[in-house]
């Protein structure tokens, strides 16, 4: 069922939904849906690296926690009368390096997690911006005035290859190494963090997914599926069910967020 929350004068919107696909034993995928504040976040536990569910649980549970702690304790906010953009992103950064750490200290007492790992895309809406963090290769898209646009960029091998032009479009259908990821999260004791922040409009909607529904589907699907349906809810399933007619071949997360009139 979806969940919204006011932010400022604008209400914004919440659905989510996981699935196994029909392919992996288990699901190592992870989501947050809004409890307390608009923020949202999908983690894909890293496939064939130990505890993959364990890493994405881990990322979700503690990007909740460093942001209820911060808004109950405003330091998030001191010394400013209103949150900044500078504040709000290193919040962000924060509180994914926190998860990373959470990661890599686990793995380190637990052998038999060592080399676990995830990726994670979270969303925070809050004085009338958006503010993404990104790790790996799950994605972030959002839809606006029935146009489609991939916000964040996959940190995978095969996008490395496409960015420095040695692979052509076609040749990344096939390319061998094409679920590499390049950066995640529990895979050291530090990490780079992508946080992007930009102003939001009523009628926006926000896709956050794992690659189990992005490498599934094409642009042009997702966006059908998502603007054919009022309901988040029904969305979500959709999709899922899309993906899953597709091949399953992975894990499938997605996180629906609306911007709306109140």
């Amino acid at each position: 069922m979806s969940i919204s929350f006011m932010v400022g004068p604008h209400r914004v919107r919440f659905a989510g939904k996981t699935d196994i696909g029909l392919v992996r034993a288990h699901n190592e995928d992870s989501l947050l849906i809004p409890r307390e504040m608009a923020l949202a976040v999908v983690s894909d536990g890293m496939g064939g690296h130990a505890a993959g569910d364990v890493a994405s649980r881990i990322t979700v549970e503690t990007i909740d926690q460093h942001y209820r702690d911060t808004a109950r304790s405003g330091q998030n906010t001191w010394p400013f009368k209103l949150p900044s953009l500078e504040i709000e992103k290193q919040r962000m950064s924060v509180a994914i390096q926190l998860a990373n750490s959470n990661i890599f200290q686990t793995a380190a007492v637990d052998g038999s997690k060592k080399g676990m790992g995830c990726t994670v895309d979270a969303i925070y809406f809050n004085q009338g911006r958006f503010f993404i963090g990104h790790v790996g290769d799950s994605r972030v898209y959002r839809i606006r005035e029935g146009r489609i646009q991939m916000l964040t960029e996959d940190h995978s091998l095969l996008n490395d290859y496409l960015r420095m032009k040695e692979l052509s479009g076609d040749e990344g259908v096939h390319f061998p190494q094409k679920n590499v990821v390049v950066r995640a999260l529990g895979l050291a004791d530090q990490v780079n963090v992508d946080v992007i922040a930009d102003a939001f409009k009523v009628g926006d909607v926000y896709l956050l997914c794992s690659d189990g529904l992005s490498g599934m589907l094409d642009d042009p699907v997702l966006l059908e599926i998502i603007t054919a349906r009022d309901s988040l809810d029904t969305s979500c399933n959709e999709l899922i069910k899309a993906a899953n007619d597709a091949g399953g071949g992975d894990n499938i997360t997605a996180i629906l967020c609306r911007i709306e009139k109140p």
